[in-house]
């Protein structure tokens, strides 16, 4: 009998046709083949060879809609620099994770294995972890969130001194750990925001505490960031429709009184604000599910501040 495991298929299968594929597609969206090979982890010789054809690449995978939608997403995310390299191997690495779930890697897997036919790939798939799949989405929706608000134009005016913070919560959390943000906060530095690090759990204490307060009103609101107070910015979530809630700036026991006001409002509103107070600066929370849709509210109403 014939020994082959999943890992074999994906290297001698999978990996070529998608690098030929994001070759391709990354080509003729202008990217140099030294451009090309630099993003990919590639030479430029095996750029040219991926470029020419001169692979074998593997129908199953590459006729796939998932495939296509895939490679498409990564290439568009690396052309306008809203995705890394992290973020391209997740999209690549979900998709492996699909494929072997009774999908095109199974079929390839149980024809060079025979013995495998008809087991339904249960070897391979033990089922999805929750806990780690939520885990994965909270890191993710911060990285995006802040490279969202670091990318964008003009946002370092509206960072506060003690810095900006994102984050995202699993469901259901307990305690700041179960909270994903930035260490160290994204910095305003000569009209720029700064990210200093990738995201962890447990990485903001104020954050963590103001959207736990908001899933104990409303579990679907994990994420928030938090902005320097402006009336431009206020005016801005005004001309949205939204109105701000206003909120003591005391630390003490902050948690606790901002879900009294939140029952008080019978929801988490899209936008909090305190005026601050001695020692405290006065800061603004920006609310979402995530933290990546908090991020596009903030960066809207920042646009908007802009032009009135």
């Amino acid at each position: 009998m014939s020994l082959r495991l999943p890992s074999e298929i994906v290297v001698e299968r999978f990996l070529p046709t998608a690098r030929a594929m994001l070759a391709t597609e990354l080509h003729d969206r202008g990217f140099t083949q030294k451009e090309v090979a630099d993003r990919l982890g590639l030479t430029q010789a095996a750029v040219s060879k991926y470029l020419r054809g001169d692979v074998t690449v593997e129908d199953r995978f590459a006729e796939d809609e998932r495939m296509a939608a895939t490679v498409e997403a990564i290439a568009e995310g690396f052309a306008d620099g809203s995705m890394d390299g992290y973020e391209a191997l997740s999209e690549l690495l979900d998709l492996v994770r699909v494929f072997e779930d009774r999908g095109p890697i199974c079929a390839v897997h149980e024809e060079e294995m025979p013995a495998l036919d008809g087991l339904g790939c249960d070897l391979c798939v033990r089922g999805t972890d929750d806990a780690v799949l939520a885990e994965r989405e909270a890191l993710a929706a911060v990285r995006r969130a802040a490279r969202r608000i670091a990318n964008e134009p003009g946002m370092a005016e509206h960072v506060p001194n003690v810095g900006t913070n994102v984050g995202t919560a699993v469901p259901d959390a307990a305690d700041p750990t179960d909270v994903a943000a930035v260490p160290g906060r994204l910095q305003a530095v000569n009209g720029r925001v700064v990210l200093p690090a990738d995201p962890e759990f447990g990485a903001s204490q104020r954050v963590a505490e103001t959207i736990r307060a908001a899933t104990a009103v409303d579990p679907e609101t994990r994420g928030a960031l938090n902005l320097a107070t402006s009336e431009g910015l206020l005016a801005a979530a005004r001309d949205r429709g939204i109105d701000p809630l206003a909120f003591d700036a005391d630390y003490e026991e902050r948690g606790e009184r901002l879900r009294e006001r939140f029952r008080d409002r019978g929801a988490v509103p899209r936008v909090a604000y305190h005026e601050g107070a001695f020692g405290i600066e006065p800061v603004t929370y920006v609310f979402g599910e995530t933290a990546t849709e908090a991020a596009a509210l903030a960066v809207d109403l920042a646009e908007s501040a802009r032009t009135e």
